[in-house]
């Protein structure tokens, strides 16, 4: 059956964690016939056409383009440096990062079969500095990833590389760029139809931090040498499950009911995601981008003001146990915990055995990591459901194209799960708009004078600061 994903809900339990703090079989029975009807609502909107992020697992069209271009890429470059933010940015870089070695841009170019990959998901000048200081344009193709074409950050850095890239390449310089955008409008959109430069498709209906599936993270991760094929095989996995009414076999929806139980029954308005594998830290991180921007939202469906969403972080295992788990074990009562293990570790180091007098680091004699971070995570889950703490997890057969597929797309249903629960549109954010508008105003845009003078009112009052 190839490699699985299973969620584990055991410790999210009343009978383990406790009554005040853990969710009854009451709670979910009571609760699943409206996950029932959003699942409906979702199976029915995908029948019609309305949910383009269901087709995606069966791009294979798409898939074939992506492929032919980057095997005609690696042959000609040695970088790709991914202009783009957020879901633009966070897709591919996640992807990269579970599924090709640590440190892959450190490698000799003998050791990678795929181009090395620079990500400056950021407008801070230092950072884009340095990534252009060690690509060259020569070696270097430059993957402008925007679906509006307005987006400040990635249009700015864009156009910062333009130039050196135009100086360096002369009119030879459109074959150094590929696009991913809107089919059919916007602002890269038409740059690249004047320019005849290489471009790919977003679809309509597919969001930013839904687009993992799109050319947004398949084309990144085609080009550092990743089975996307695999990837979208994994996805399928779970799309097949993802309508099921039966709750044992459906993840995506028990872990949104979860989730939701534990926040609006239980007061536990903080998520916590914490592989316990360093590859998988940019899944946690992109994670938290889709649970944050589906949910917080100020109006309900009818309107209604609500303020609503829960707080998703990130944390990494055994790193903040260090640094984090002192709060989560004794601090408020306030945060579900959900864990990722990756099954075997693909790599593994011996400890070995040394300072046989040293009596309390004897226990690590012959070891190797891996079994240690295998008991430190054990042990972290047994702090916190010995503190009634709510913590679940999901467990990998192993890291691979198949299962990281299958985790991406489960927590992606599971946000439009959650959605319905929690009566929001998970596929918009009217506040990530708002502040596009005001730096639109602030960078000098026309047509925002009126932004701009409410900001210079604000900029008006007396400051408090203290030195």
């Amino acid at each position: 059956m190839g490699h699985r994903l299973r969620l584990d809900i055991t410790r999210m339990l009343s009978d383990v964690v406790g009554i005040e703090h853990g969710i009854t079989l009451d709670d979910i029975e009571a609760a699943w016939p409206k996950a029932e009807a959003i699942l409906q609502g979702l199976e029915a909107r995908h029948g019609a056409g309305d949910m383009p992020l269901f087709d995606l697992p069966d791009s294979t069209d798409v898939v074939d383009k992506i492929l032919d271009f980057a095997e005609k890429a690696k042959g000609k470059f040695r970088n790709v440096v991914v202009l783009g933010i957020g879901g633009s940015s966070s897709a591919g870089t996640a992807l990269q990062s579970a599924l090709k070695p640590q440190l892959w841009n450190q490698l000799p170019d003998e050791k990678r079969d795929g181009l090395r990959l620079f990500v400056p998901d950021n407008s801070d000048p230092e950072l884009l500095h340095a990534v252009m200081e060690v690509c060259p344009p020569e070696e270097t193709l430059y993957c402008v990833i925007t679906k509006s074409g307005r987006t400040a950050e990635t249009m700015a850095s864009f156009f910062a590389v333009l130039t050196p890239l135009k100086e360096a390449l002369k009119d030879q310089y459109t074959s150094h760029l590929v696009f991913i955008t809107d089919p059919s409008k916007g602002n890269l959109r038409q740059i690249a139809r004047s320019e005849g430069i290489r471009s790919f498709n977003i679809p309509a209906g597919v969001g930013g931090r839904f687009s993992v599936f799109t050319p947004v993270g398949l084309l990144p991760a085609a080009l550092v040498g990743i089975d996307i094929s695999q990837v979208l095989e994994g996805a399928l996995l779970q799309r097949e499950k993802c309508f099921n009414r039966d709750l044992q076999a459906n993840p995506a929806a028990v872990y949104a009911l979860l989730q939701y139980l534990a926040h609006t029954e239980r007061e536990k308005h903080i998520h916590v995601m914490m592989p316990y594998a360093n590859a998988l830290k940019p899944v946690a991180d992109w994670f938290k981008q889709l649970w944050a921007e589906s949910l917080g939202k100020k109006f309900n469906m009818k309107h209604e003001a609500v303020f609503c969403g829960p707080t998703p972080l990130a944390a990494l295992g055994a790193t903040d146990q260090h640094s984090q788990v002192q709060l989560y074990v004794e601090g408020p009562h306030d945060k579900t915990f959900t864990f990722i293990f990756p099954g075997e570790y693909r790599k593994e180091v011996k400890i070995g055995r040394h300072y046989h007098d040293i009596e309390t680091t004897e226990y690590l004699a012959d070891k190797t990591l891996g079994r240690l971070l295998v008991a430190e995570a054990e042990a972290t889950q047994h702090a916190l459901t010995a503190a009634h703490r709510p913590n679940m997890a999901i467990k990998l057969d192993e890291v691979s194209p198949s299962t990281i597929g299958q985790l991406m797309f489960m927590l992606e249903v599971s946000a439009l799960v959650a959605g319905g629960l929690y009566e929001v549109n998970p596929l918009d954010q009217p506040g990530v708009e708002a502040g596009k508008v005001a730096t639109y105003a602030l960078m000098g845009r026309s047509g925002y004078e009126d932004i701009l003078a409410e900001i210079e009112k604000e900029r008006s009052r007396n400051p408090v600061i203290i030195e």
